[in-house]
């Protein structure tokens, strides 16, 4: 029996919240520490106690934040996506001193493998806390990108028989899921309006032994809704169309303002490059008080929109703390 579609969410409103880069494909540690506004931005230290240390945070075409939302007396923490190597997350984690009890969920974007690369091992640290693994059942399919040629290039896939081994509650799960106390919610599937953001070319999906066109309805995201701001939108990879996530967040939520937008918004390659102009075009309509792309964001399509959101463009680096 399939999943009932439940496109509605009553989310509560966070005080703030504060999103980690525990990995990017950028890191530079000689970004100022402080930068207008201050407040907003925390950049990871390059000297700890009075010394530089001997080790350095890594890069890697890989996502993983680091999601912490406050409200009232408490606080609580969820970690999206985790990376493409199994070293790079773990390593992270350790040298920005994480405190991984903390999280209460870890949320995977979508079925790529720069985005689970270190999800077994990661899950292996929190397993003993309870930790609950929050994702939709295709991501767990084989995955391959057919070429013009004929050929076809297998992906890893990540192995729910892997994940089970940790012990961790897996909620597989096609609708928004309520996380922190309804402070925060993974998006689901989201819906496809636009007429531009076709998903991405070649994507193939295997399902019951057939190759098959893949449109990557696991790709979505997380939303919070800040006191007094609006809401924050963070993507792992934007395949559903960063444009459409955003809207999709909107309607579940209910709420018109949106104050940041963040992640990646896959505008990378020929076939994308193509759409930015038309999606910068739709992101000034949006009007965001904050816009931060990463990972799957190329330099041209980042500096593009450095240009056009002067006030609002945020620069990511490995280990910066975005607070709002």
């Amino acid at each position: 029996m399939s999943e009932e579609r439940n496109p509605t969410v009553q989310i509560k409103e966070a005080d703030r919240v504060e999103i980690t880069a525990v990995i990017d494909n950028y890191s530079d540690h000689t970004l100022p520490m402080s930068e207008p506004p201050s407040e907003m931005i925390k950049r990871a230290p390059p000297a700890v106690e009075g010394r530089i240390p001997s080790d350095a945070l890594l890069a890697e075409h890989g996502l993983c934040l680091l999601v912490k939302i406050f409200k009232n007396e408490k606080h609580y923490s969820v970690l999206l996506d985790a990376g493409w190597s199994k070293v790079g997350v773990p390593h992270n984690i350790e040298m920005l001193g994480v405190d991984t009890s903390e999280i209460e969920a870890v949320v995977i974007s979508h079925g790529h493998m720069d985005h689970f690369g270190a999800l077994p091992d990661v899950l292996e640290i929190m397993a003993s806390h309870g930790v609950s693994l929050i994702i939709h059942p295709d991501a767990f399919l084989p995955r391959a990108l057919s070429l013009p040629t004929g050929a076809k290039i297998e992906m890893p896939v990540l192995k729910e028989s892997t994940i089970q081994k940790t012990g961790v509650k897996v909620v597989k799960t096609r609708n928004p899921h309520s996380l922190a106390s309804g402070l925060v919610f993974s998006l689901g599937e989201v819906e496809r309006v636009t007429d531009f953001e076709k998903g991405m070319p070649g994507a193939i999906i295997e399902r019951e032994g057939k190759f098959e066109p893949d449109s990557l309805m696991d790709d979505h995201g997380l939303v919070m809704n800040i006191k007094g701001k609006g809401l924050v939108i963070i993507t792992g990879c934007a395949h559903s169309g960063i444009i459409n996530t955003v809207k999709y967040a909107k309607k579940i939520t209910g709420v018109d303002t949106v104050y940041a937008i963040m992640g990646g918004f896959h505008l990378t390659g020929p076939e994308f490059i193509l759409l930015t102009e038309k999606t910068v075009h739709e992101l000034e309509k949006i009007n965001p008080s904050v816009i931060v792309p990463m990972h799957c964001t190329c330099w041209v399509a980042i500096n593009w929109i450095a240009s056009r959101f002067t006030t609002q463009f945020r620069l990511n680096s490995v280990g910066t703390t975005f607070c709002f």
